[in-house]
This record gives C-alpha cells, sequence and structure tokens, in this order.
C-alpha cells in the first residue's frame, strides 16, 4: 500500500538507517514502481556516520545515545541535505543487547522519525518489539510502513 500512496501522491522518499541497515529500502525497492518513489537511502549503523555524514551533533548523541528520539529526528533532518527527496524516514534502535539498552529503552526498542522537505515532523515514534534481532528488523519495516500508511492515508 505504501508504494501505491507515495505513487498516487507523487511523493518520493528517503531512509536513514541505523537498526535496520539497509533493509527498509531493500524492502521499498521491492515494491511496485519502486523506481517512481525511492530515492535511496544511506546506512549508518556506527555514531560517526551519523555525526559525519548526516551531521548529527556529537553533543546530541553524547546527551541522547545514538538510539534516541533525538538522534533519530536528527537523523531524518541531516538526510535533506544527501538526498533530494519529499519524505525522509529514520530509523535507530536496538536489536540486540550492546547499545545504550537500561531499564527504560529495553532491546526492542525502535525509533522511527518522518520528515517532509520542509523539516516539518510528520512522526517521531517509538515502540518497544519483541524477537531475535532479524525478527525486530522485520517488525521494523513493517512498524514503519504502516506509519508511512497513516500519514500518506492522511493526505487528502
Amino acid at each position: 500500500m505504501c508504494g501505491d500512496l507515495l505513487v498516487k501522491h507523487k511523493l518520493s522518499v528517503a531512509f536513514a538507517e541505523s537498526a535496520t541497515a539497509g533493509r527498509l529500502a531493500s524492502e521499498f525497492s521491492l515494491l511496485p514502481d519502486a523506481g517512481k518513489f525511492l530515492k535511496g537511502g544511506i546506512v549508518c549503523y556506527d555514531a560517526c556516520l551519523k555525526q559525519d555524514i548526516l551531521k548529527v551533533p556529537e553533543d546530541l548523541i553524547e546527551k541522547y545515545t545514538p538510539e534516541s528520539a533525538e538522534v533519530t529526528l536528527a537523523l531524518a533532518r541531516g538526510l535533506h541535505h544527501i538526498i533530494n527527496a519529499d519524505l525522509y524516514i529514520a530509523v535507530t534502535g536496538l536489536t540486540a543487547p550492546g547499545g545504550s539498552e537500561g531499564p527504560d529503552k529495553p532491546v526492542g526498542t525502535i525509533f522511527v522519525a518522518v520528515v517532509d522537505g520542509n523539516q516539518q515532523v510528520l512522526c517521531n515514534s517509538k515502540t518497544v518489539l519483541d524477537g531475535s534481532a532479524a525478527e525486530i528488523v522485520l517488525q521494523t519495516v513493517g512498524y514503519t510502513a504502516r506509519l508511512l500508511n497513516l500519514y500518506l492515508l492522511s493526505i487528502p
């Protein structure tokens, strides 16, 4: 449904992916007419790429951690300097132990931010998913698609 709605509204999308490591762009590329809406993406798994490529301030990462709503929003906003699109979607999170997990942010916590070409925040969401790392990544793709669908369905 995402692809059809993106084509219908003549909107393009780009991704900044940390937790999903390119899986979002890969899955969207398999949708019919992907060439009409998919611009591309950046995999920014390591924090230094978030800083160097997407210009997320180091102090923001230090204050909130690389897996946070604040950093995810900054990734989406930073993507517009690299890729020309109508919608910018960023994903960070904890698919396995070893990040910034804790009692308030367990493994499975995922952050998704969507901004438009004017840098208006369309979505800044947090969810907690269960399963293996692979299952969490796949669930994140579905979760992100549902969030995007909600926005696209709201367009007259």
